[in-house]
C-alpha cells in the first residue's frame, strides 16, 4: 500500500470500506507529512487540534459499517477566508479579528455533514485581493514543486497543501481566479462552480462574483467534494435550490460529439508563453482524439479588463474605507494602491460596469448555443518568484496573473483548471475548461476526459 497521504479521497474511502486502512491512520500519515514539509512551505494558518478525535469517531463508524456520509474520514482543509466554528477567520490581515467565530460557513457545514475531518485552515492573500501567495499576517507561502516560486493565490495555502500531499481535499474561494490560478501554478485541479452552486456566508469583499469550490489532485475528487458542499443554505440569498446529487454521475461519459470553442481572447489581447500554448494545443488535440469538434473562436466580448477593474477596485476601496484611517497602513501596500487608483468612480460609472458585466454574460450564453464547452489557458506564464515584491498590481492583473480567469467570474459560469504536464523547468502547466452557467456537469466531464487521456501529475516530489 502506498503512502495514504498521497491517495485520492476515493482511494481512501475504498480502503476504509475494505477495512484496509482507518481514518486515524490516514490522518497520521498526512500530519506526519505536514510536520516535515509545512515549515518550508507555510501552507497553514492553524491546525485543528480536534482532527484526531474526529478521525477516531470516523474509524468507529467505518468499523461498525455505518459511515456518516460521502466524505466520512477524509482529511480536508479550509481556506482562511471561510468561517470554521471555534477558530478566528483572519483573512491574511493584521486588521482582522482574533476572536473565534461561532458558526460554520455553509460549505464547511456541508463538509462536516459528509463526515470530512478538518485538518486546519490554510493561508490566503489579504482579503483574497491578489494572485501571488503572501500576506501581511502569515508571510510567504511557497510552491511544493519549487519553493522559490509562489503557489499562487489567493487560495495559496490550499494549493500548496494539495500539491504537497497534506490531504486530498481543500476548500478554496475564487473571485477572479483565486482557485484556478493557484491550481494551475501548483499543478492541481481547481474548480470554480457556477455562482450560487456553493452557498457562502458571510459575504466577502468580492461577493458579487466570488464562489467557494474544491481544490484536489483528481477531477473525480473535485466532483465528490462538490457533492458535499453544493447544498442549499438559507443564509445566502443567491444560493441555488437544493439539488442533492453525486456530481461524479456521468463524469466518465466522454466528449464525443461535443463542440469545443478554443478561445482566442477574453475581449482583449492576453499573453500566453510557448509552454502554455503547447499545453493548450495538446488539450485541443486530446479533445479531437476523443471525438469532439474543436474550433478556434473569437468570442467578441467587451474588454473585460475594464469591467473587472471596476469590480475589483470598488470592492477594495469599500474594504479600505471600513477601517479607521490610522490603521490602514497595516494593509498590504498593493491593496491600498489598487483601492486608491481603481476605486474612484461615480455610481453611474459603476452601474455602467455592471451593464457591461451582464453583456459579457449574455455573450457567453449566446456562445454556448453553439459550443458545449470552452477551452483556454488558465494562466499566461509559470509561477512568479515567491519573494518578488508586488509592483504595479493593476498591470500585473491583466498581464501576469488573471487575464484568462476573471471573465468567468463576471459571467458567473463554471470553470476548472486542469494540470496537463510539467514544462522543461519542472513547473506545472495547465488549461482551463468552462461551460454554460449551471452546467458544472459538463466542465467535470470534459476535464475528466482530458485527465483520463493524459498524465495525472499527483503530488510534488518530496521525501
Amino acid at each position: 500500500m502506498r503512502n495514504p497521504a498521497l491517495m485520492s479521497a476515493e482511494e481512501l474511502l475504498d480502503h476504509y470500506a475494505r477495512q484496509r486502512l482507518s481514518p486515524v491512520e490516514a490522518l497520521a500519515a498526512i500530519t506526519g507529512r505536514i510536520s516535515r514539509h509545512n515549515p518550508s512551505l507555510n501552507a497553514f494558518v492553524v491546525l485543528n487540534p480536534a482532527a484526531e478525535a474526529a478521525a477516531g469517531e470516523s474509524t468507529k463508524r467505518w468499523r461498525a459499517g455505518r459511515p456518516l456520509g460521502l466524505l466520512d474520514g477524509v482529511p480536508c482543509t479550509v481556506k482562511d477566508l471561510v468561517d470554521l466554528a471555534g477558530f478566528p477567520t483572519r483573512r491574511g490581515s493584521r486588521l482582522s479579528s482574533e476572536e473565534p467565530v461561532a458558526h460554520d460557513a455553509p460549505s464547511v457545514l456541508g463538509l462536516k455533514a459528509a463526515g470530512a475531518v478538518i485538518v486546519g485552515k490554510t493561508t490566503t492573500t489579504e482579503y483574497g485581493w491578489k494572485s501571488p501567495g503572501d500576506s501581511p499576517l502569515t508571510g510567504i507561502t511557497r510552491n511544493p514543486w519549487n519553493p522559490r516560486r509562489t503557489p499562487g493565490g489567493s487560495s495559496a495555502g490550499a494549493a500548496a497543501a494539495c500539491a504537497a500531499g497534506f490531504g486530498p481535499l481543500h476548500l478554496g474561494t475564487d473571485g477572479g481566479g483565486s482557485i484556478r490560478i493557484p491550481a494551475a501554478w501548483s499543478g492541481v485541479v481547481g474548480l470554480k462552480p457556477s455562482f450560487g452552486r456553493v452557498p457562502q456566508w458571510p459575504a466577502g469583499a468580492f461577493a458579487s462574483v466570488a464562489v467557494a469550490g474544491p481544490m484536489t489532485r483528481t477531477v473525480r475528487d473535485a466532483a465528490l467534494m462538490l457533492s458535499a458542499i453544493a447544498r442549499f443554505d438559507h443564509r445566502d440569498p443567491y444560493a441555488l435550490p437544493d439539488d442533492p446529487r453525486d456530481w461524479r454521475e456521468g463524469i466518465e461519459a466522454g466528449v464525443s460529439g461535443m463542440h469545443v470553442a478554443l478561445l482566442a481572447n477574453h475581449g482583449f489581447e492576453a499573453l500566453l508563453d510557448p509552454a502554455g500554448r503547447e499545453a493548450l494545443e495538446h488539450a485541443a488535440h486530446l479533445f479531437r482524439e476523443a471525438g469532439a469538434v474543436v474550433e478556434e473562436v473569437d468570442p467578441d466580448l467587451p474588454d473585460t479588463r475594464t469591467i473587472f477593474g471596476r469590480v475589483w477596485g470598488m470592492a477594495l476601496a469599500r474594504l479600505v474605507a471600513s477601517f479607521p484611517e490610522a490603521e490602514r497602513r497595516l494593509l498590504d501596500p498593493g491593496l491600498l494602491e489598487v483601492a486608491a487608483s481603481e476605486g474612484r468612480m461615480t455610481a453611474s460609472e459603476f452601474l455602467d460596469a455592471e451593464s457591461l458585466r451582464l453583456a459579457t454574460a449574455h455573450r457567453m450564453a449566446s456562445l454556448h448555443r453553439r459550443y458545449d464547452i470552452l477551452l483556454c489557458p488558465t494562466v499566461p506564464n509559470p509561477p512568479p518568484l515567491a519573494d518578488a515584491p508586488t509592483r504595479d498590481p493593476i498591470r500585473a492583473l491583466w498581464k501576469e496573473w488573471a487575464p484568462w480567469t476573471f471573465t468567468f467570474n463576471l459571467s458567473r459560469q463554471p470553470a476548472i483548471s486542469l494540470p496537463m504536464a510539467l514544462d522543461e523547468t519542472g513547473l506545472p502547466r495547465s488549461v482551463q475548461i468552462a461551460a454554460a452557467l449551471y452546467r458544472d456537469d459538463l466542465v467535470l466531464r470534459a476535464a475528466r476526459t482530458l485527465e483520463r487521456m493524459g498524465d495525472i501529475l499527483g503530488c510534488a516530489t518530496m521525501p
